[in-house]
This record gives structure tokens, sequence and C-alpha cells, in this order.
């Protein structure tokens, strides 16, 4: 059965009228909320904690900014866009005890919903508008009058008017004009997380640190190593963008192909490996192993973080990674790898 998908015409800015919407977080999705709904008309108050290094620069950018607790007293429609492992708490200790009965629950993520970790009260209607991009592009393809396409899905409809609502919300950040794909909260949380576990993360990381190190370890030059199983990558997932698997293939060489057809050693046992993890994702195993770990101060995350961020193929790859012009970063990236862990691309509160 094909996607709903709906556009521009399918959204009504007029149902946001008189309503406070409260963006909850100013990192990368927060601040493209935050800013793209403001320049469609729509009243936005930004919350975040008093001592927040965000607060300054929300305020810089003309956004009314209040504490979470007083953003939430006066919303009507709460987007929460902070990282999942913080937002339960969020929720219980200065949302909950401020909402205004019937204001809206958001997200662009459906983690908490779907796991339980946060559970409105029936009277509350509970949607999500999730951006398929980063925040600095959600922004930047606004500015430029286009849109990031979001997937959208409604959990809790007491009134009838979450689907009028979610629509409205997605069209006031420019989405609508990419376009909109209904989902479920389920199918949304389960396919993201398989997605980044199996394929975009878990696979595609492992697989360049693995070349890299098969080749590295029969003798090969790491520089050249580093070429061939990384850097050529972006020009590869770029080709699949622009056309597809298809376009991807036929723009490289006939050997390359032909190797692609026969050699591959993605086979049955990695196809298995990843029905397991997904059975893990939908049994909420993965959750509850990610939030223990958060809870107990995520001790075993970091000391993932720390072991996988020297990897032997970071050692080479700053230095060529300067060689290209259009990588303005050059050699800092080695310095900004240090500092990097889970820092970027977040949407904190504190």
């Amino acid at each position: 059965m094909a996607a709903q998908i709906w556009y521009e015409n399918d959204g009504d800015l007029s149902v946001l009228e008189g309503k406070k919407v409260a963006i909850i977080g100013y990192g990368s999705q927060g601040h493209a909320h935050a800013l793209n709904l403001r320049d469609s008309g729509v009243d936005v108050v930004v919350g975040l904690r008093p001592t927040s290094k965000s607060v300054e620069f929300a305020k810089e950018q003309g956004l009314e900014v209040k504490s979470v607790a007083d953003a939430a007293k006066e919303a009507d429609i709460i987007m929460i866009l902070a990282p999942d492992q913080y937002q339960r708490t969020i929720w219980t200790e200065e949302i909950e005890p401020n909402i205004k009965p019937g204001a809206a629950v958001a997200f662009a993520h459906g983690f908490n919903i779907h796991y339980g970790y946060i559970k409105p009260s029936a009277d509350h209607p509970v949607f999500m508008v999730a951006p398929k991009g980063p925040g600095h592009i959600v922004r930047r393809e606004y500015a430029a009058g286009r849109g990031v396409p979001v997937v959208v899905a409604v959990e809790q409809d007491p009134k009838g008017d979450a689907w009028d609502i979610t629509l409205a919300y997605a069209k006031g950040i420019g989405a609508l004009r990419a376009g909109a794909i209904k989902t479920t909260f389920t199918e949304e949380t389960e396919t993201d997380l398989f997605g980044e576990q199996n394929v975009l993360m878990g696979g595609v990381n492992h697989l360049v640190e693995m070349g890299f190190e098969v080749l590295t370890e029969a003798g090969y030059q790491p520089e050249i190593a580093y070429f061939e199983v990384c850097h050529e990558l972006k020009m590869l997932v770029d080709l699949m963008n622009e056309g597809g698997l298809n376009k991807a293939r036929w723009s490289c060489s006939d050997t390359a192909q032909y190797g692609d057809y026969v050699n591959t050693v993605i086979g049955e046992d990695c196809r298995e490996r990843m029905k397991y993890h997904l059975q893990r994702i939908q049994d909420g195993s993965f959750a509850k192993e990610f939030i223990d770990d958060q809870d107990a101060g995520a001790p075993h995350f970091k000391e993932l973080q720390e072991k996988y961020s020297h990897e032997k193929i970071e050692e080479v790859g700053p230095k060529l990674r300067a060689m290209f012009s259009w990588n303005s970063n050059g050699v800092a990236d080695q310095d900004e790898a240090q500092s990097f862990n889970g820092k970027i691309a977040r949407t904190q509160v504190q």
C-alpha cells in the first residue's frame, strides 16, 4: 500500500493562531523548529534551564526564552526536543506538573512514547513531526524557500483535531514544501533505531573500520586504505541520494559492479543478526539497556565513546581530509574529534 503523503496545501497555519508553541531545547532541531515557526508567524517560546548556554543565543535570535516550567505553563503545544535519555526527567519534573489541561505534546522521535517512559494523560493530543535531516538543514532549506521532508504521526487524539495541529506544525517548519509521510510512533521508533544500528551507524561505521584494518594488517599503506574504504564512500552515498542504488552502480566501473554482485560480505548471517537486533528493538530490550546505562551515569556508553574515538583510521583521516580544498576544517578535525563524543547535533536543555 502506498504511503500517505501531505503537501503544502494540506496544512493550515490558521490552526495555530492564538496558540503558544513551546520548544523545549535549543540544539540542532530546537533552534530550527523555533526559528522556522517564528518566521511562519507562530507565537513561540523556548524553554530552557536558566543556566543553559543556549539562553543568550536564543535571545540574540529574537526569541522569547523562559524556564521549561514557565514555558509549559503557558503553552498550548509543547514540542520536546531534548535527547531521548533526558526527556522523561524533564517531563516528570518540569512539564507534567505545569502543563495546561488539553495542551498538545509533540516529539521529533517516538522513543519515549513508544517505550512508555512518558505517558501523557488521555486529555492531551500527542503527535510527532520528525524531520529527515539535521536541524541546520531544516533551517537552511526553510530560509531558501524549500523544506526537508518529515514523517508525522498521532498517538492520542482526544478532540479529533490532532492531525490538523500536526500538519499545521509541519507546515510551520517548512516541511510540507517537501512532504510529510504518515507513520506511527511504533513504526518511526523501531525503523529509526534499526537503521541506525544495522546500516547507518552500526553497519557503515564498522564496515569502514574493519575494511581499513584488513588492508593495513595485510601491509597496505594506511593512506591508500583510507581512500578506498572511507573517502570514496561519500561519493557513492551522494549517488544513491541522487538516483538510488542503480545510479550508484552504473556510475562505477564494470569491475566495481561485478565485484558488488559476486563478492559481497553481506550474507544470510548478517540478515540473521539484523533480525536479532530488530527483535531487541521491538521488545524494548535495547531501550532498557540504553536507559539503564544512562541512569547509572552512562559508564558503558562513555567507555565505548573513548574506545571508538581512537580507532587507527582516525589517526590518518584528518591529514588526508586536509588535502581537499572543499574540506575547510582540514587538520583541525583531529582536535575536534577528541571533544566530539556526543556533543554535536544534540538538542540539550541543560
